[in-house]
């Protein structure tokens, strides 16, 4: 259960992050399990979940790894309904990282640069 949450909680968040080509979908997803609690539940999110969030937005090297990155987290989140939305969207702002487009399900992957 744990682990399809954090799935999700990655989709939300990490479509709108980005992560090296050689990073898996797995790679990405466990990468973001610290925000799980806040992306379900609200209040604050923990070091560790604006660490490593901070830490896929830097490791972008292409349009095309910002991409598969949304795709496979938006794929996974699709799969789960515990994740609040407005959490998710809010998250950059809490950790004070610049994700240049809105953090959704809604958003549209081939459009990231």
């Amino acid at each position: 259960m744990a682990g399809t949450l954090a799935k999700l909680s990655c989709v939300l968040v990490m479509c709108m992050v980005v992560a090296e080509a050689a990073m898996t979908c797995n790679q990405i997803q466990g990468g973001m399990a610290p925000c799980l609690g806040y992306l379900t539940k609200g209040g604050t999110p923990t070091t560790g979940c604006c660490t490593n969030l901070r830490n896929m937005v830097n490791s972008a090297t292409s349009t095309v790894d910002r991409q598969n990155a949304c795709k496979c987290l938006k794929a996974a989140a699709a799969k789960f309904q515990t994740i609040n939305p407005d959490n998710a969207a809010k998250l950059p702002s809490y950790c004070n990282v610049n994700i240049p487009y809105k953090i959704s399900t809604n958003t549209n992957c081939d459009s990231v640069k």
